[in-house]
């Protein structure tokens, strides 16, 4: 299910409004946060990952993986806004992980490659059934990666 650089623009401009939002109810609220986070940010970030990277994307909420690659290898997606990382359930076949800028609702690609070189850099399983990594970790992780494990871009993206 390719999506259209027009339906891409439109979401990126819905980002953009969203997250002004955001900002405008945490200066009318001082202490309290109105991020953009959970099933909002995964879903956009799966649609944009389907968008640039030629994904068909399998139904929300299918454990363990998001969508599978025209080769066939099943895909994690990952979307966050913050700096803090992500976290994971299980070892996903393949991940990417796109962070948001809230400034231009822009896509950045932060890791691209087997997530057996992440799953293996995750912290202990907490609470939550999650083991979480650093963005840092996943940019030092990225380098690892040879070029022929990431999945070759559609449309190009920008790294962060």
């Amino acid at each position: 299910m390719p999506f259209q650089k027009d339906e891409i623009d439109y979401i990126q401009l819905r980002i953009q409004e969203m997250f002004k939002i955001s900002t405008e109810l945490e200066r009318s609220f001082p202490g309290r946060k109105f991020t953009l986070d959970g099933h909002l940010v995964g879903s956009i970030g799966e649609v944009i990952a389907a968008y640039y990277y030629n994904l068909a994307l399998l139904p929300s909420s299918t454990e363990r993986h998001d969508a599978t690659a025209l080769d066939g290898r099943m895909v994690q997606i990952k979307a966050t806004q913050g700096a803090h990382g992500i976290a994971l359930r299980s070892e996903p076949e393949h991940l990417i992980v796109l962070w948001i800028d809230d400034n231009t609702g822009k896509a950045l690609e932060v890791y691209n490659g087997p997530g057996s070189l992440v799953w293996g850099e995750c912290g202990k399983l907490a609470s939550n059934g999650t083991r979480s990594i650093s963005m840092s970790k996943l940019k030092r992780i990225a380098t690892q990666a040879v070029i022929n494990q990431r999945l070759e871009p559609l449309h190009p993206i920008e790294k962060l």
